[in-house]
Order: C-alpha cells, then sequence, then structure tokens
C-alpha cells in the first residue's frame, strides 16, 4: 500500500524532496506504534525513499558583485546605506538572513574587525569584516543615529522600526537584478557566493565551514563541486587537447 502511494504521487508530478518528508512522517508514525505496542513489525523497514537530485549551489560571478560594489547607485540618505550595508555584509560574511535580521549594534565590534552572529541551534559565532565593510558600517550608524537616534537593532526600515526578512530579501532581490540575469536572486545566493568565492580562491574547507557555521563538513563540501566545476571550465578553455 505504502510503495503504491509512493508511485501515485510520483506520477501526478509531487517532488521527490516531498515524497521524502512524507515518507519521513510515516515512518517516525510508525515507529512510536512499534515503541507502545500496538503493532509489532514496522512497514516502513523495507520502503526506500525516492533519490533526490543535487544541485549545484547558484552563486553569482566575481566580476559582478564587483561591478555591484563599484557602479550600481543605491541611492542618497539613509536607505541606500543600508541597502548597500546589506549587500555588502551578506557577500563579506556569508551570515543567513535570520542572523542579519537579528543584529544589533553591540554585536559590531571594530577594534577586532569582527561581528557576532547568533546561528543554528542558538550557537554564537565571530565572522571578520573587513576595513572598507567596517567604514561603510560608520558611514551607516552615523547616517541611522541622525534619522532615527539611538537605536540597538543594527537595521531598521524606513520609519525605524527593525527590518524584517521580506524587506531585506525585497532589497537583495532588486540590487542583484541589476548586474546578474540569475533565475534565483536571493540572500541565500549571496551566502552561496561568499563560500564559492572563498574556496575558488584557496580557502580551506574547514575554515569556510567554521564561518559559514555549519555542524557538518558535508554541508560545506557541496560547495567545491563549484570549484571543481571552474577547473574544468578552465581546463577545456585552456587544454589543446580537451
Amino acid at each position: 500500500m505504502i510503495r503504491s502511494w509512493l508511485v501515485d504521487m510520483m506520477e501526478q508530478g509531487t517532488g521527490a524532496r516531498s515524497v521524502g518528508r512524507k515518507l519521513t512522517t510515516l515512518k517516525s508514525f510508525f515507529r512510536f506504534h512499534l515503541r507502545v505496542g500496538t503493532i509489532s513489525i514496522n512497514p516502513m523497514t523495507k520502503v526506500s525513499s525516492p533519490k533526490i537530485p543535487r544541485h549545484l549551489p547558484v552563486f553569482v560571478e566575481k566580476d559582478k558583485m564587483e561591478l555591484l560594489a563599484g557602479q550600481v547607485d543605491f541611492g542618497e540618505g539613509y536607505p541606500g546605506c543600508r541597502d548597500r550595508l546589506i549587500l555588502e555584509l551578506f557577500y563579506a560574511t556569508g551570515m543567513r538572513l535570520s542572523e542579519l535580521v537579528n543584529l544589533k549594534e553591540t554585536d559590531l565590534d571594530f577594534h577586532h574587525e569582527t561581528v557576532k552572529v547568533l546561528g543554528k541551534r542558538n550557537k554564537e559565532r565571530l565572522i571578520p569584516f573587513s576595513n572598507k565593510v567596517g567604514s561603510l558600517m560608520k558611514s551607516y550608524l552615523d547616517a541611522k543615529k541622525q534619522t532615527f537616534g539611538e537605536n540597538d537593532d543594527l537595521f531598521l526600515t524606513d520609519r525605524g522600526k527593525r527590518i524584517y526578512p521580506k524587506m531585506v530579501y525585497r532589497i537583495v532581490t532588486r540590487y542583484l537584478g541589476k548586474v546578474t540575469t540569475l533565475e534565483k536572486k536571493s540572500p541565500h545566493v549571496l551566502r552561496h557566493t561568499f563560500a564559492t568565492h572563498l574556496l575558488n580562491n584557496g580557502a580551506e574547507l574547514n575554515a569556510v565551514k567554521e564561518l559559514l557555521g555549519h555542524a557538518n563538513l558535508s554541508a560545506t563540501q557541496v560547495y567545491t563541486h563549484n570549484t571543481i566545476e571552474k577547473l574544468k571550465k578552465i581546463y577545456k578553455q585552456a587544454h589543446p587537447k580537451a
């Protein structure tokens, strides 16, 4: 019955990831009944989940990021300063959207040039930033103070309220759309870009893992495939026998 239900879902076009989630739920359901003694055999033991296709992380090319930093007009005043810093911070630190939204002014350490973020499972980590990003932060904090006065939340809306994820998503999508034709444009794409560019320029995998706040190295290893793809491209372009 379970296998025929699985086949039926696949034939109706349900994605492998969605089917896998449903099967995981069923496995938990039957494990519970096995534990309390309602059933004596778990029917899910011989049911396999469909293979989930793995896609390479989408990232923005280095020249496009340079174009974003150097030639895109972010506008004047507080909103322009804020939007520029949001884009720069995502690319410079690789932090998650939730981590950026929850940043406080007190999380910035200009002396050591680090920013403290609260990641998944309430795990804190320190991420370094460059002099350039530090200067942008100081300019932004001045503009913020002149516009709204004292407020510990790092990023605010145009009305002085704490910024929210959907607004940040819209800001990132708008400005990435000015430099790239990628179908997917999001804060997470900038996180992918941060990791890919680090690995392409020789960063150690373990160091990138710590910067991203990954619990397991396997989560970081997906970015090495982009590095391999880049090497293949160079090989095909440069080798006479390619």
